[in-house]
């Protein structure tokens, strides 16, 4: 019961997202068909960014300016080890300088070994990291005034939000992930020692995006996993509940949402 009432927080945390969002965007239209007096300071909102060298370099610029704390939660699973480099890189002196980071990844982050190596390097300069099973999307909270997050699918897009409430959301969003997450484990090693950890909560994650009828494709995505590795875990899922095949799963799955609802 208290996991099926926490998914149902992350929908309603999602869902209270994107109208506050939509309301902002349409409080922008209304500004710009009547914009302020002469004198009067216009309204801190949204800007839209395209393209990764205009997101990069406008959250490199944010990034450098910060003074007290950085936000990130980077959904997805594991990343390449030179955007691992790349992401140092672009804090360091901000954490040498004593602004304190927390960051969110997957759990699939756990058997990554390029990731394994950036955690240890950046705890060493006081940063925290937390995985969760999944997160929505990308997100960063500079000094709880600046947010940045993705404007569409592929990520080409963003939109930078100086809007203190819509920030102010966005930072609440972020600390109940963070309250619910776990501490990056650096034992035990190997992966095979790890899964019984994180395992269960990547699968519960699973069905419950299955229960709501999301494609393999983007499960996958959502968890940071390939669809191979989605396959494995619905197969393992079928096989922990008896299913003869994926509709005797659907229909399984369906039956025991049910009864957690009543």
């Amino acid at each position: 019961m208290a996991a099926h009432g926490q998914d149902l927080g992350d929908n309603l945390v999602e869902a209270a997202l994107k109208l506050a969002l939509a309301q902002l965007a349409k409080q922008q239209s209304q500004e710009k068909e009547a914009p302020p007096a002469a004198g009067e300071p216009a309204a801190q909102g949204v800007v839209h960014l395209h393209g990764l060298p205009e997101i990069n370099r406008t959250i490199q610029t944010a990034l450098e300016d910060a003074e007290r704390e950085i936000l990130t939660a980077q959904p997805d699973g594991p990343r390449p080890g030179l955007v691992l480099d790349e992401a140092l890189e672009s804090v360091r002196r901000q954490i040498a300088g004593g602004v304190a980071m927390r960051t969110l990844y997957q759990h699939t982050t756990r058997f990554d070994e390029a990731t394994k190596n950036y955690v240890r390097t950046v705890t060493d300069h006081g940063v925290q990291v937390r995985t969760l099973a999944e997160f929505f999307d990308r997100l960063i909270v500079i000094d709880r005034s600046t947010a940045f997050i993705s404007a569409n699918d592929d990520r080409t897009a963003a939109s930078m939000i100086t809007e203190p409430s819509v920030v102010r959301f966005l930072s609440d969003v972020f600390e109940r992930s963070w309250d619910r997450a776990e501490p990056f484990p650096f034992i035990p090693i190997h992966a095979a020692q790890a899964a019984p950890e994180v395992v269960p909560a990547i699968r519960e994650s699973i069905r419950r995006l299955l229960v709501e009828g999301h494609s393999d494709k983007v499960i996958a995505r959502r968890m940071g996993i390939s669809e191979r590795s989605l396959q494995a875990h619905v197969a393992a899922i079928k096989d922990g509940l008896g299913a003869k095949n994926r509709l005797h799963l659907g229909y399984l799955l369906g039956r025991s949402e049910t009864t957690l609802v009543l």
